[in-house]
C-alpha cells in the first residue's frame, strides 16, 4: 500500500507476468488511472486451444488497464486483439541512447581501423550479426548467405556466444570469410557496428518482440536486413533496408549485391537509417509520454 499512501496520480506497470504486477493492476483499477507498458506481438501465434485460453486470460488481465503504452505497429495489433480500445492506446516508441551510438570521433576511427586490420576485413564489404547464438535468433542465416555469395570481398561477422556457437563454427570451417567474435560489452558496441556495412537480424522467434539491436545499428548508420518475425522491423525499416521471411535468402542476396555495386546507394541507405532512427530516441519517447500525462492531468482536472 506504499503507492497509495504516497498519493500517486496514476500507476505505470511494466508487464503482468509477476504476481505483484497483476495484483497492482487489479488493486488500482477504478481508483487511479492504470497505465500498462509491454511490447508483446502476435507474430508467434500458433493457434489451437492453448492460444484460445491464453487470449481469454489476457483479455481478463487487460480489463484492469486504462491505457496501454504501445511501442509500435505489431504491439498495437496485439493490444487491440486483447480488447484494448483505440482510445486507450498511447504511442510511446521503443528507444535507445541514439547519441551514444551515433557519436564518433578521431579516436574511434583509429580504433575501428585497427580492429578491421586485426580481423582482416579492411576494404571488404561486411555483414554483421550481433546477438545470442541461439535458435530463435537464426544466426545460421548468415551461413546461408555465405553459401550463396562467393565474392571474396565479402565478410560475414558473428558477434556473440550461445548454444549454437560450436555448430556454427564447424559449419564455417572451410570459409575463411566467416569471422567469429566473442560477446562484446555495451561500451564496445558502437565500434562493433562500424566494423560492418550491413546489419542482419534474421530471427525466427519466438519472443523477438522488438529487436533493439536494430536501433543501435541504425544509429551507427547501417542499412538493415531483418526478418518479418522481428517485432520492430515494420516500424524501423522504411527505405533503409529490407524485411524478409526467415527462409528468403534471394531477396537479401539481391539487396546486398545492389549495395556492393553502388556506393551512392549504400551511402543513401546509411543516411536513411540515421534519419529514421531519430523517430525512436529517448527525447521522442519522453515527449510522447509527457504529452499524454498532461492530457491525463487536464482530463482529471476537468472531471473535478
Amino acid at each position: 500500500y506504499e503507492i497509495e499512501e504516497w498519493g500517486a496520480d496514476a500507476v505505470l506497470v511494466f508487464g503482468w507476468a509477476y504476481k505483484s504486477h497483476l495484483a497492482c493492476l487489479r488493486y488500482f483499477k477504478g481508483k487511479i488511472p492504470v497505465l500498462f507498458r509491454g511490447d508483446s506481438t502476435l507474430l508467434d501465434r500458433v493457434g489451437g486451444m492453448k492460444e484460445v485460453l491464453r487470449k481469454i486470460f489476457l483479455r481478463f488481465v487487460y480489463r484492469h488497464v486504462d491505457y496501454a503504452l504501445y511501442v509500435g505497429a505489431n504491439n498495437k495489433k496485439y493490444f487491440l486483439e486483447h480488447a484494448i480500445k483505440e482510445h486507450q492506446l498511447v504511442y510511446v516508441p521503443h528507444a535507445i541512447d541514439n547519441d551514444r551510438f551515433a557519436y564518433r570521433d578521431y579516436e574511434h576511427d583509429i580504433r575501428i581501423n585497427a580492429w578491421k586490420k586485426e580481423l582482416g576485413i579492411e576494404g571488404c564489404f561486411s555483414l554483421l550479426f550481433a546477438g545470442k547464438l541461439e535458435s530463435k535468433k537464426n544466426p545460421a542465416y548468415l551461413l546461408q548467405l555465405a553459401a550463396k555469395m562467393t565474392d571474396k570481398n565479402l565478410r560475414f561477422i558473428f558477434v556473440g556466444n550461445g548454444g549454437l556457437e560450436d555448430s556454427l563454427k564447424r559449419q564455417a570451417q572451410k570459409d575463411s570469410r566467416i569471422i567469429f567474435m566473442d560477446f562484446q560489452n555495451q561500451q564496445n558496441m558502437p565500434l562493433v557496428y562500424r566494423l560492418a556495412d550491413v546489419f542482419v537480424l534474421p530471427s525466427i522467434g519466438p519472443g523477438e518482440t522488438w529487436g533493439l539491436a536494430i536501433n543501435e545499428a541504425m544509429s551507427c548508420g547501417l542499412p538493415i536486413i531483418a526478418s518479418d518475425k522481428v517485432g520492430g522491423a515494420v516500424d524501423l525499416i522504411n527505405g533503409n533496408g529490407i524485411i524478409v521471411s526467415p527462409s528468403d535468402i534471394s531477396s537479401s542476396v539481391n539487396y546486398i549485391q545492389n549495395l556492393m555495386s553502388d556506393k551512392k546507394y549504400l551511402k543513401e541507405q546509411s543516411s536513411m537509417s540515421i534519419d529514421r532512427v531519430n523517430n525512436f530516441s529517448y527525447t521522442v519517447l519522453v515527449n510522447h509520454l509527457f504529452q499524454f500525462l498532461l492530457k491525463l492531468e487536464l482530463h482529471r482536472g476537468l472531471k473535478k
